[in-house]
């Protein structure tokens, strides 16, 4: 204990009168949230206008938008449950309601919807993983390579997908046409040769998109690898197809939907009936202008949707992440 009236005397004096003051500071504070519990002294009374000023707004732009974007779901049901096949039955939404249009184009043998639907997914299935493993492979050769003409070729990948597919409809049917005389199984009317032409379409896109995203990742990995002793292959493989999940989940996608809503090329090259796909054959249903079947075309509709939104809900946790990472390289 220090002697009274030193100078270590007067620091223990000091160090009391502080901790004391603390004590005192702390059980004021106790007391004040004892008397006042949490959340009820800080809340403040409800503004409408400041609430509608900060996130109001937001709300009625989301529903005003999900109303857009589901009127027209909601009608293509409501005629596709409607028993009279005519659309100017289904104005009032769900007024009659029956599966009569599922069971007619299910059962008529004039309609081979399933023969369409597994056509479809089919062609939509190899399509999107050809299209995957050849843009990767592309986009793969051109993030990590360096050879002649690699900046020309992105340059003339985006140059060319400036056109719309359209316009070589009738070069494609004349090709396919020609290829028939040599190569029957992969010419017109077969689905190898459908298949293929959406290979070419697709591909030039598809390698600049996942090219972005390879960019992303860092070429550190590659070389690390490479000291190990793996090559290219290897490390295409077992690393940069792992690391590029996402990329390559919304390529297959976007080329799945892609082939499934497909018409004008599907309808150029399929010419018999139980080879067509669903878009082309559908679309029968309603071309006689006397009768179309629009309840039934409704229906083939609702259940063609079925296998997108399926694999949209799948791959939904990479679509935004494949979507944006490659953006900014």
């Amino acid at each position: 204990m220090a002697k009274k009236g030193t100078k270590e005397h007067y620091s223990w004096v000091e160090a009391d009168r502080a901790s004391g003051e603390i004590m005192a500071t702390a059980l004021d504070a106790e007391a004040e949230r004892a008397a006042h519990p949490r959340g009820v002294r800080s809340k403040r009374p409800f503004n409408f206008a400041r609430w509608f000023r900060a996130t109001g707004w937001r709300h009625i732009v989301g529903i005003v938008m999900v109303v857009f974007a589901l009127f027209p779901i909601v009608f293509v049901v409501s005629s596709s449950l409607n028993p009279q096949g005519t659309l100017t039955g289904s104005n009032a939404l769900f007024s009659k309601i029956g599966l009569d249009s599922y069971v007619r184009i299910l059962t008529d043998p004039q309609v081979p919807f399933p023969q369409w639907f597994g056509n479809t997914i089919l062609i939509a299935s190899v399509t999107a993983v050809a299209t995957v493993f050849l843009g990767a492979l592309a986009a793969y050769s051109f993030s990590r390579m360096r050879f002649a003409g690699r900046r020309v070729g992105l340059v003339t990948i985006v140059v060319v997908q400036m056109f719309p597919q359209m316009l070589a409809v009738v070069a494609i049917f004349l090709l396919m046409s020609a290829i028939s005389d040599w190569f029957p199984a992969i010419g017109l009317n077969t689905h190898i040769g459908l298949i293929m032409v959406y290979l070419g379409g697709a591909l030039g896109v598809n390698t600049f998109l996942m090219y972005g995203f390879f960019n992303t990742i860092p070429a550190s990995i590659d070389e690390a690898a490479k000291i190990d002793g793996a090559g290219h292959a290897r490390i295409f493989f077992t690393i940069i197809l792992r690391l590029a999940a996402p990329i390559l989940a919304v390529v297959a996608l976007i080329s799945f939907i892609f082939t499934v809503n497909e018409f004008a090329v599907a309808s150029v090259i399929l010419i018999d009936t139980d080879k067509q796909t669903l878009a082309v054959g559908l679309t029968k249903l309603v071309s006689n202008p006397r009768y179309a079947d629009w309840s039934a075309f409704s229906a083939g509709a609702v259940m063609a949707a079925l296998p997108v939104v399926a694999l949209f809900l799948w791959l939904q946790k990479y679509i935004v992440g494949g979507l944006t990472a490659g953006a900014v390289k």
